[in-house]
């Protein structure tokens, strides 16, 4: 039996709804899987949600609902989001399941049998959004290097695992295995973090109780990170199926961002050497996003939402631009103007021109019927030579996660196609009547078209089905893989063919600049009406805490919420029904306008306003970091 390619994505935390970098890296690891299979191997995709640990403790407690609530609730989010953009994850795993419980205590067991879990006091700087423990020498003015936020002093009893004893074994297994670290910059950044000298890592805590008890201690719970890190053993079915276990683990790769480098590249290998179990093959750490050259942000309200690109742009268009626009690994910048330029370049112009162009002609000349071709000529065998170069670098790029690598091999083909077409001319050669040729070469594009469309589908799965059933070998299974591109000539002569819609219309920006400038120039009218600051004074504003929230009868626009204002609580009734559910806005630290005069809205009265921000299609909430108290004044 041959081993099974193990690939995961991070557990997601739920204490948050799904963002861009979620969608980047369970769409990278769905391109990966999808390819894989491709090529006929075995293959096991893991994602799932990370839902212990004192924030969702924290959280629940505000909203008034338990932890496991909570993430019942918000997990949700992100089952959605795979079923939206169309991710083929084999396991979808939640630490809160008893089968990880199991998992996570038998390891906390083995190694503290090892020798290598000791109970001890931490004393020291801890950064709770980050779930990370600092030394004073870590912090950046007095906050957490990583998110830049308070840290709190930390004194109570603590189980540690003896991590500062694998310092030098870890060194040692990252030379001995140059590809244990990609890309190369996050290997050297790690190696040097190694060499300042590994520290006892605390991995129990005692002050909340949302976790997994410590084995034969239950007044601690474990440590979020040895908690989370495990999901991928237990999925693998590690101490429950050793068979299974065996054929899947160790894992091939963790696909993560690199802000969680760290824990996956040093705190994780050393955890696993404790335990006696193999490190994984690949830690793949990649790039962030920004939008329009700035940080993504809730306060600047450019937090990019997948499922509104997605169904506003098409899954595949999105699923495209993602891995196209940026090396794998990189840093990338997110603009509308950047997705809709590769929809209407490459995909309506190069690939959506060349499957139209190419069943129209098989329609006009051959009625919808595949041609027999006849030998092909020095030309033709150009393009065969094009087709066969550009698989070989499309297999080594996606084996080695180069996404924009394997993508731009593949519109080589394209472009190449397009450009021989209007070469070869077949227009010309029905005119001359050459029959044999024209055969020739209209079964030399369809043929192409198998190629493109066999090496799209890992990147864009709705769109490679689409054109299978336009070239006739949607039910042809024989020849929908990787193996079946080793030879030029699969396509069955005299298959029927079928023209569909156009696969990717184009986007007209001449509207879009039409409403912009409509845009433009309804600004201009209200700054016809500027205001003075002593007007802009007279409108008050504080933070508040939504704690109730419940929807208007018989109306499908407006939710009733109850506000907290430090010293009173407000009902005010917000029109956000269309894109807030009201189990979602419990604990969101909203800004309210607390001096307008109270009107009464269905029969209900409303004391304030609720600011937000948005468009016809989309609108947010205008939120304030959890540090700020209720009825602050906002300035």
């Amino acid at each position: 039996m041959s081993r099974t390619f193990y690939i995961t994505t991070p557990i997601y935390y739920v204490n948050d709804v799904p963002h861009i970098g979620h969608a980047y890296t369970s769409i990278a690891a769905d391109v990966a899987a999808r390819y894989k299979r491709l090529a006929g191997e075995k293959v096991f995709f893991l994602t799932g949600t990370d839902e212990h640990g004192q924030k969702v403790e924290k959280a629940a407690k505000e909203k008034g609902e338990t932890p496991l609530q909570l993430a019942d609730r918000v997990v949700s989010h992100f089952i959605n989001l795979c079923n939206k953009l169309n991710i083929s994850n084999d396991d979808f795993i939640r630490t809160s399941q008893d089968r990880h419980k199991k998992v996570v205590q038998t390891l906390f067991k083995t190694i503290e049998e090892n020798g290598d879990i000791y109970l001890s006091e931490y004393e020291d700087w801890y950064c709770t959004p980050c779930e990370n423990f600092l030394t004073e020498k870590q912090l950046i003015n007095n906050k957490c290097p990583d998110c830049k936020r308070d840290v709190e002093k930390l004194k109570e009893e603590s189980y540690f695992f003896r991590m500062s004893a694998y310092e030098e074994k870890l060194l040692d297994h990252i030379e001995q295995n140059p590809e244990f670290i990609q890309p190369l910059s996050k290997r050297n950044e790690v190696v040097s973090f190694i060499k300042e000298g590994l520290r006892d890592l605390s991995i129990s805590r005692t002050t909340f109780k949302w976790g997994i008890p410590v084995p034969n201690n239950d007044r601690h719970v474990i440590y979020v990170w040895f908690d989370a890190l495990s999901n991928y053993l237990t999925a693998a079915g590690c101490y429950i199926d050793e068979e299974r276990f065996n054929n899947t683990w160790p894992a091939s790769v963790h696909l993560i961002g690199k802000d969680i480098l760290r824990f996956h590249a040093v705190y994780w290998p050393t955890i696993l050497m404790a335990a006696g179990l193999p490190l994984p093959e690949k830690v793949y750490a990649h790039g962030w996003w920004t939008v329009d050259g700035e940080k993504m942000s809730k306060s600047l309200g450019n937090v990019v939402d997948p499922f509104r690109m997605a169904d506003e742009y098409g899954v595949d268009q999105f699923r495209y631009f993602l891995l196209r626009e940026v090396p794998f690994g990189l840093d990338g910048d997110f603009s509308t103007a950047a997705l809709i330029g590769r929809i209407n370049s490459d995909l309506a112009n190069d690939l959506g021109n060349l499957l139209n162009r190419s069943i129209s002609m098989a329609e006009k000349y051959f009625d919808s019927i595949a041609p027999v071709p006849s030998e092909l000529t020095p030309e033709d065998e150009n393009i065969l030579k094009i087709t066969k170069d550009a698989l070989n670098v499309y297999k080594e790029s996606l084996d080695s996660l180069s996404f924009n690598k394997a993508l731009d091999s593949i519109w080589e083909i394209i472009r190449s196609v397009n450009r021989y077409i209007d070469h070869s001319a077949p227009w010309k050669v029905f005119k001359e009547d050459n029959e044999k040729r024209l055969k020739t070469l209209i079964y030399l594009y369809l043929e192409s078209l198998r190629y493109i469309s066999v090496m799209l589908y890992p990147f864009m799965p709705e769109s490679s089905t689409k054109m299978w059933e336009q070239i006739g070998i949607i039910d042809d299974h024989q020849i929908l893989n990787l193996k079946s591109l080793e030879r030029w000539g699969q396509l069955k002569p005299e298959t029927a063919l079928s023209k569909g819609k156009l696969l990717f219309p184009r986007i007209d920006t001449a509207k879009q600049k039409k409403g912009k400038q409509q845009q433009m120039e309804t600004t201009d009218k209200v700054l016809e009406n500027y205001i003075s600051i002593d007007d802009f004074s007279k409108v008050e504003l504080k933070s508040g805490i939504i704690r109730e929230a419940s929807r208007v009868p018989k109306s499908e626009k407006l939710i009733k919420t109850m506000v907290e204002l430090g010293t009173e609580s407000r009902q005010v009734v917000a029109g956000i029904g269309k894109y807030y559910e009201p189990d979602d806005l419990i604990g969101k630290q909203v800004v309210v306008v607390t001096n307008l005069k109270p009107v009464k809205l269905m029969g209900i009265e409303s004391q304030g306003m609720i600011l937000a921000a948005g468009t016809k299609n989309s609108l947010n909430l205008i939120t304030i970091d959890d540090n700020v108290e209720p009825g602050t004044v906002v300035r």
